[in-house]
């Protein structure tokens, strides 16, 4: 029936998403824990994550174009393999330039999958009516879970249990990567597909489009880095910051369920400019707000800052570039954004929190509008 042969790559992705937010809920919150339990100090650990950064962004848009020549689900697999052989090579390694190479193979090839992924089910959402956002929701459940779950183990063992927890979902990523639907290479040859992006790359729409979407997504820096330490300056018990960032993980989780209803309402465009407009607004408070109720107000904007603009975002790559490059222009999206505007406004919140504590917020509400500016110069031109 067309209702059972839609669930069933809708259930394979959803898969996916739930398997590679379970690697990340345990590593995001807790890899520095098994770091300094390996007897890395602070600097260390930050030249790790900076290393995993930079080589994101110069290694993923090659890995995205490998895909778009041999096969998304074939790529995926070979990467999930990988990252699962350095894990378990770290179980054993020692001393600063091992685990450097380990981690930084690792985590690069781990970051690949979610962009491939991203194209693999905006294809399928394309080609079979399937509801990107309620496929997506299931990293977000994930991610909820996992963290909350390793938190609970690791405090009543060690910090020697994170790198078989991650071993362990890396595992499960490898057999979800294995049963995603089938993606063949695209058609028309690797100079059609270079052809592809090289039209997409070499529009300014394109780069307009990327630098308003890394803006969007990059005012969140200072709320990853800092938002626990700037709570408990307010008296905020851990507990209570813990659901702090629960409700924000729901609150997107609620968006992405309505995902279809709000992009036909308002379309990509349109909800990465609602992302912008809310960012303003969550920003430019969250450095004043000092009471528990206003804050848990507050962090309900998350559904839109992150969830809107990420959607929208998404759906304008779908449906701007041409299928044949999609992986290419997917994974150049997230190297640009992720790597050099998320590690760039990193290194700047750190310094603006150290100087000026909540008020550093008022920079990531420049941001935004810097990203509903460039957002609304895409609004006069076709989507597609």
């Amino acid at each position: 029936m067309p209702g059972q042969r839609r669930s069933r790559p809708a259930a394979r992705l959803s898969a996916f998403y739930a398997a590679a937010f379970l690697v990340t809920g345990v590593q995001l919150p807790f890899w520095p824990v098994w770091l300094a339990s390996r007897g890395f100090d602070a600097k260390e650990i930050g030249t790790l994550f900076a290393a995993a950064i930079w080589a994101k962004v110069i290694a993923t848009p090659a890995i995205g174009a490998l895909a778009d020549r041999y096969g998304r689900r074939r790529v995926m697999t070979v990467l999930a393999m990988i990252a699962v052989a350095a894990y378990t090579a770290l179980w054993r390694s020692a001393g600063f330039w091992a685990i450097l190479s380990l981690n930084l193979l690792a985590l690069t090839v781990q970051s690949a999958l979610m962009p491939l992924g991203d194209t693999v089910t905006l294809a399928a959402s394309r080609a079979e009516g399937l509801d990107y956002g309620r496929i997506r929701v299931w990293g977000s459940v994930s991610f909820v879970f996992a963290s909350l779950g390793a938190g609970v183990v690791i405090a009543h063992t060690s910090g020697g249990w994170i790198l078989p927890l991650v071993l362990v979902a890396s595992a499960l990523l490898l057999t979800a990567c294995r049963k995603i639907p089938p993606s063949e290479p695209a058609p028309g040859g690797a100079g059609f597909r270079g052809a592809g992006l090289r039209l997409v790359a070499g529009h300014s729409r394109f780069w307009i489009f990327v630098a308003s979407a890394a803006a969007l997504q990059a005012s969140h820096q200072v709320y990853y880095g800092f938002a626990t330490l700037y709570w408990r300056s307010l008296g905020f018990s851990e507990t209570t910051i813990g659901w702090l960032w629960a409700e924000g993980v729901v609150a997107e989780v609620l968006l992405f369920w309505q995902g279809r209803r709000l992009l036909g309402r308002f379309g990509p465009v349109g909800l990465m400019a609602l992302g912008g407009v809310a960012g303003i607004i969550r920003w430019s408070i969250a450095g004043v707000v000092v009471s528990l109720p206003s804050t848990a107000a507050l962090q309900l904007l998350h559904a839109l800052t992150f969830g809107a603009t990420y959607l929208g975002a998404m759906h304008f790559l779908s449906r701007s570039v041409p299928p044949a490059a999609a992986a290419s222009a997917q994974t150049l999206f997230a190297a640009a954004s992720s790597g050099f505007g998320g590690g760039l406004v990193m290194a700047a919140a750190g310094a603006l929190y150290a100087a000026y504590g909540g008020r550093a917020y008022l920079a990531m509400a420049l941001l935004s509008a810097a990203g509903l500016v460039g957002t609304l110069c895409l609004r006069p031109a076709r989507t597609r």
